[in-house]
């Protein structure tokens, strides 16, 4: 097992089920790609079965992109994709501001949960990197 193992193939195939909407892809950190089969349902579905051989390498390709640490992407997409417009997975990540504010509205009308399927990958490496300054 990878040291910075950020992201799980087991996850990635899970959200792959959902990939002509771009699940897997926003959690791989693609999120042009993933919106665009968002739009397209998986470029027609041609892309989304296209994917399922090519989430080995989109999972490496993650591992070597983004920090690991105390917060664990699995989990923290796996509370976006399901809970994300009541903020459960910017709480976990200690973000409790934005959380109760997106808890009141919604992950502020959808516009935050779109903000956090683009960026949270980045959100978690960086929250990851201040933890671990903060450890030593």
């Amino acid at each position: 097992m990878n040291s910075n193992d950020t992201h799980s193939k087991v996850i990635g195939y899970l959200l792959w089920l959902f990939g002509f909407l771009g699940a897997h892809r926003f959690y791989y950190g693609k999120p042009i790609t993933g919106t665009i089969w968002f739009f397209t349902l998986g470029l027609f579905f041609i892309g989304w079965i296209i994917d399922l051989f090519l989430i080995p390498s989109m999972d490496r390709q993650a591992d070597h992109r983004f920090q690991s640490g105390q917060i664990h992407y699995s989990l923290t997409w796996i509370l976006l994709t399901f809970l994300g417009i009541f903020g459960i997975h910017r709480m976990y990540m200690g973000k409790w501001i934005t959380g109760i504010l997106y808890l009141l509205t919604l992950g502020l009308l959808g516009l935050g949960y779109l903000y956090d399927l683009w960026t949270l990958n980045s959100q978690i490496s960086e929250r990851n990197r201040i933890l671990a300054r903060r450890s030593y």
